[in-house]
């Protein structure tokens, strides 16, 4: 096959001039009016399948269990926002992130493939200082190629603990995960979980300890391990676990308390109706007249509640309860 191209400079020239000047006709052919979509072989479509809302969903039950673990190891219970739940490409994530950094290589079986766990060194310091006693306080602009201390080590350590057990509970009414991890690395550019081009679902938590540093923890997943389970993910998260016998407890929880509130209660013995220009004349001394209904009526925060007798027991007044009062009824 010869390289010599088809058409001269020239012929090339004139051909664009032809088409400027509309000497040359355009839109001529077969099926001029097809409409065409780009489709591009070598990316994956993100539409197919994985629904981003139940991640969300995932993401707000781990921020529960996460805050409560921590506040048992760290003496702390952070404050996490999580972000928006984004699909995008390995290469655009790592472009984004500044070593030193930790990053945790996990397992999640039984999904093929591996996740990734980032946590920015702020959120390091600040719960290195709140487990010491401190206030919190993190550092940040650290020399690219700073290695974390055997001190710094453990408390990440501590972190990816609670980390993997929240986020292992999160998951659990929907599929059974076990997170494992594998290796850490202070560059990303070290933690190859995909290719640059593959696409990965990232879910972002803002942590900001005591309203003085703000920090973030990354959670990455290849979208190709989640997307064998696109199916349960399309259905509805549980709100809850799923254990009815706990739902039954946290309803009688509940009664007890409602049961322990305070309530004032107000009886009106009667009501009459009088003229303004008669209420505007009277003086001390003046005695109105009116009929004792049969029964007293029992309000609670202004609504009729009760219907109640009037007496007295011992040099005390007392009110007993006659019948309910249905408010709707009146």
């Amino acid at each position: 096959m010869s390289d010599k191209p088809l058409l001269s400079p020239e012929e090339l020239e004139a051909l664009a001039d032809g088409l400027d000047t509309g000497a040359i006709a355009v839109d001529t052919g077969f099926n001029t009016g097809a409409k065409v979509r780009k489709h591009d072989l070598a990316s994956e479509d993100s539409s197919l399948g994985v629904n981003l809302q139940s991640i969300d969903m995932i993401n707000e039950r781990f921020i529960r269990q996460f805050r409560l673990g921590l506040l048992e190891v760290l003496r702390t219970s952070p404050r996490l926002n999580p972000s928006r739940v984004q699909i995008l490409r390995f290469g655009d994530y790592l472009k984004k992130l500044k070593a030193p950094l930790s990053v945790n290589i996990m397992r999640a079986n039984p999904l093929r493939g591996y996740a990734m766990v980032v946590i920015e060194p702020t959120v390091v310091f600040s719960s290195l200082d709140s487990f010491f006693g401190g206030f919190g306080r993190g550092v940040s602009d650290l020399p690219p190629g700073r290695m974390f201390t055997p001190t710094e080590s453990r408390i990440i350590k501590l972190i990816l603990n609670v980390f993997m057990r929240s986020i292992k509970e999160a998951w659990a009414p929907i599929y059974e995960l076990d997170f494992e991890h594998v290796s850490s690395e202070i560059n990303p550019q070290f933690a190859q979980i995909a290719d640059e081009s593959d696409l990965v679902i990232l879910s972002r938590f803002e942590a900001d300890p005591n309203l003085q540093n703000r920090g973030f923890i990354d959670l990455v997943y290849p979208y190709a391990a989640l997307k064998p389970i696109r199916d349960l993910l399309r259905s509805r998260v549980q709100s809850g676990d799923g254990n009815e016998e706990s739902d039954k407890q946290w309803r009688s929880d509940l009664e007890l308390a409602v049961h322990d509130s305070g309530v004032e209660i107000q009886v009106l013995l009667g009501h009459l109706n009088i003229a303004l220009s008669q209420l505007e004349t009277m003086k001390d001394g003046d005695v109105l007249y009116f009929k004792k209904p049969e029964l007293a009526r029992g309000y609670i925060s202004d609504l009729p509640s009760f219907d109640m007798e009037i007496g007295s027991i011992g040099s005390h007044i007392a009110a007993k309860i006659v019948s309910p009062v249905d408010p709707r009824m009146l």
